[in-house]
């Protein structure tokens, strides 16, 4: 009856995707060339058919792409229903139908959600509505950006020096405008990467001209007679005088509008097993829902199964083909998503690479190149074994820590290296910030081991 059941799925099933970006997309790609032939939905509550959000803070940015030509490209015809500029707005898992905000239901055999993150607004609502406070997340967010540093504002004042604000930060550096970065951590990138490498980011930024405030928070907006903003206050009772504000506090998953339906979802994204199928509130496996994407939080066997929430684009399209995949095959067939977490970014004329889960790790050691000249590989240890490393500047050495965090190397690193000696071959502490305290939030957010974990408490963020 199974197996009878699966190949009426792919030749006559209906799969409704929420989520018409990046996972959306490559899951929607995978079920056509696998050979499913039903009814294929995608439902996006962007009016846009899927495209590549990392130029956005980059290339964008800078002038070198319009914010208006960042399609994705399609791999495969995928014959698909596009329901686009309408969100999804509640799920009934019994009925097997996902309401939309225009008060249209559509009815699925296997649901796929990808509905990923966006970006964290200004705590004041009134504040975040001032002329010239911007996110950064979508294309018409980027398109507004653009205009404004084009008309070359007197300063940009970035709230949040993860690595979203940073490439923004860069961006004005390298167009010759004044920008200011608050952080209320001790250093730029410390969720992401801890405070060492942190401290190297910082003397980066400074040293480009970056006026850099660190631990310290932003505590009003200030704004003029007609509404634009003018100024930031900060908690150290200094004021900045600025008329580009750019919010990057992290990202919120896009989870409210499964509230009520059942499933294991909430701030921390849904819990999905490691091939991709949604639990349940109580912890239970569905077989009908799958998830793919920054949404998603899913067991990783090399990190000790605890649950993984992603933002890297490498791993929404891994994990979108793997959930495809198991969405239309018979049960012995399915495979587990074990994609390498890894993500790069370039800043300041540094090109940096990482592998694993950096926030992992409790200490790190530097094992090729110079904190100092901003050219090295430094690995992170958690529990005697080697979970992440990171580069700037030196990425030849990126595929072979990945072997070794495939391989559970031991950690202190015990190997002789041809390259250059580092300045310090002993672990020291990685300096990551306390979890449980508000910050931008790191790409990688470690989420416990259970969906339905109550033990950790999470404040929202607060700058």
């Amino acid at each position: 009856m199974a197996a009878d059941y699966v190949e009426w799925l792919r030749r006559e099933g209906r799969i409704v995707i929420v989520g018409a970006s990046l996972a959306g997309l490559r899951a929607a790609e995978t079920l056509r060339a696998e050979g499913f032939a039903g009814e294929l939905t995608l439902i996006g509550d962007e009016p846009y058919e899927p495209y590549d959000r990392p130029p956005l803070s980059k290339s964008v940015l800078l002038g070198m792409a319009s914010p208006h030509h960042t399609e994705l490209p399609h791999r495969w015809e995928i014959d698909a229903k596009w329901r686009l500029g309408v969100a999804a707005t509640g799920l009934d898992l019994t009925a097997k139908r996902v309401r939309l905000a225009d008060g249209d239901e559509v009815e699925y055999d296997r649901l796929l959600i990808a509905t990923g993150v966006r970006a964290r607004p200004w705590l004041k609502p009134e504040e975040a509505r001032l002329d010239g406070v911007c996110l950064l997340r979508t294309r018409e967010d980027a398109a507004d950006l653009c205009r404004r540093l084009k008309a070359g504002p007197r300063r940009v004042f970035v709230i949040g020096a993860g690595f979203a604000g940073s490439e923004v930060a860069s961006a004005c550096r390298e167009m010759g405008l004044p920008v200011t970065v608050a952080e209320r951590a001790g250093a730029p990138l410390v969720g992401a990467l801890g405070g060492v490498v942190g401290a190297v980011a910082a003397d980066l930024q400074t040293e480009n001209g970056v006026d850099l405030r660190t631990h310290v928070t932003v505590t009003a907006l200030e704004g003029d007679s007609a509404g634009r903003v003018r100024a930031v206050h900060l908690s150290d009772e200094s004021v900045v005088e600025a008329d580009v504000v750019v919010v990057s506090l992290g990202s919120l998953r896009n989870t409210e509008w499964l509230e009520g339906s059942g499933l294991g979802a909430g701030p921390r994204g849904i819990a999905c097993d490691a091939g991709c199928r949604a639990f349940d509130f109580r912890g239970i496996v569905t077989d009908d829902v799958f998830v793919a994407g920054d949404v998603a939080r899913s067991p990783h066997a090399l990190f000790g199964y605890q649950f993984l929430s992603l933002e890297h684009w490498g791993n929404a399209v891994a994990q979108a083909e793997t959930a495809a995949h198991n969405m239309i095959c018979r049960g012995a067939d399915r495979r587990p998503h074990l994609w390498m977490p890894a993500f790069w970014s370039s800043m300041f004329g540094v090109n940096i690479k990482s592998v694993g889960v950096p926030p992992m790790g409790e200490q790190l050691m530097v094992t090729q190149g110079s904190l100092a000249e901003r050219r090295f590989a430094a690995v992170y240890g958690y529990q005697g074994r080697i979970v992440a490393a990171v580069t700037f500047d030196n990425t030849r050495w990126l595929e072979f820590y990945q072997r070794q965090i495939e391989r559970g190397a031991p950690f202190p690193v015990e190997f002789p290296t041809m390259d250059r000696r580092p300045e310090n071959r002993q672990p020291i502490p990685a300096g990551f910030p306390d979890p449980s305290l508000p910050t931008h939030g790191p790409m990688v957010t470690l989420s416990g081991y259970s969906p339905a974990d109550q033990q950790l408490v999470f404040h929202p963020a607060r700058h």
